[in-house]
């Protein structure tokens, strides 16, 4: 890890001028992840990291600053006042690198680079089909995927982590650039003996009916089936809530509900999983896949590249 020196940090906290503080980027992204998801735990498995060795370089950090930076508050974990000014210089740091290695990826071509992915659950479906090609053909390229539902996927783009996002509902913000590149249909699915499996024209009335099993809050397919039954004045039945789709494949095939879901996380024969897909009124739903970045920033050349080439394998399919 290259060490980074700081002349001066009078202005972040009372210390003599002059003195050189030596610190680590890991030590300064510990910090900003421990800040940013309130706590420890999840900051670690945000990292890959264990939670020890998180703590250990905020630990390190502070005693490097020789003041606190974090602090307990009830059951989170906030800034002190010096926290929250190192971490204000810290966020200009890691603008400034990802600034650098742009500039240096640039002058290499796609030979080396590094690419910053965050992407809804459900895209874990399709988006390694897109990133094994392009890795093939760029080796020298490195990957960084984070998979988390809309919400973290959201956080992850208010505060600019990564190059690209990919997700099927994007904010409603005119600051955002959206690219949409691929149908993602929403469709009802049941275990493959349900009654309803193999009926024509199903009532949505019918359909709702039945128990629901849902995704958590926050998932986007679990707001656009939502939206769509207020829409239509229908009020599920909701029995469970469950945190994967994986986790909802295997209780609907189980008898325990129906659900909708994307048909990207199906096979192309959905009897192979125990399911049926439904032939129900007003489905499927229509909905696309979209990459958003802020549209005011500059792409790196290796997430430019990227996205011209998933755009094009999109249009190809």
């Amino acid at each position: 890890m290259e060490m980074i020196y700081m002349d001066t940090f009078d202005r972040l906290l009372s210390m003599p001028s002059r003195i050189r503080v030596r610190f680590t980027l890991a030590q300064l992204r510990a910090l900003e992840a421990v800040v940013r998801n309130a706590g420890f735990t999840r900051a670690a498995e945000e990292l890959h990291l264990s939670q020890p060795t998180i703590s250990i370089q905020v630990k390190e950090l502070a005693d490097a600053l020789g003041t606190p930076l974090v602090e307990s508050s009830g059951r989170k974990v906030v800034p002190t006042a010096a926290g929250e000014e190192v971490l204000s210089c810290a966020r200009r740091i890691f603008d400034e690198w990802a600034a650098l290695e742009m500039r240096l990826a640039e002058l290499k071509g796609l030979k080396r680079g590094r690419l910053r992915l965050a992407a809804v659950t459900t895209a874990e479906y399709f988006l390694p089909g897109l990133l094994g090609p392009f890795t093939a053909k760029h080796a020298g390229i490195e990957v960084e995927l984070a998979v988390e539902n809309r919400d973290r996927v959201v956080e992850r783009l208010e505060a600019g982590r990564d190059d690209l996002y990919v997700m099927m509902m994007p904010p409603e913000r005119a600051d955002l650039a959206l690219a949409p590149f691929l149908a993602n249909p929403l469709v009802p699915v049941a275990a493959r003996r349900h009654a309803l499996a193999g009926k024509r024209r199903v009532p949505l009335e019918a359909f709702a009916a039945e128990p629901l099993l849902m995704r958590e809050r926050g998932s986007g397919t679990r707001m656009a089936a939502e939206a769509f039954f207020a829409e239509r004045g229908v009020s599920p039945t909701a029995r469970m809530e469950l945190g994967s789709n994986e986790a909802i494949k295997h209780a609907v095939a189980a008898g325990l509900g129906v659900a909708v879901l994307s048909r990207h996380t199906l096979p192309r024969d959905p009897s192979r999983d125990g399911l049926a897909v439904l032939d129900v009124r007003g489905f499927p739903l229509k909905r696309t896949w979209y990459f958003v970045y802020p549209a005011a920033r500059r792409l790196p050349v290796v997430a430019r590249a990227f996205l011209e080439f998933a755009l094009s394998e999109a249009a190809g399919r």
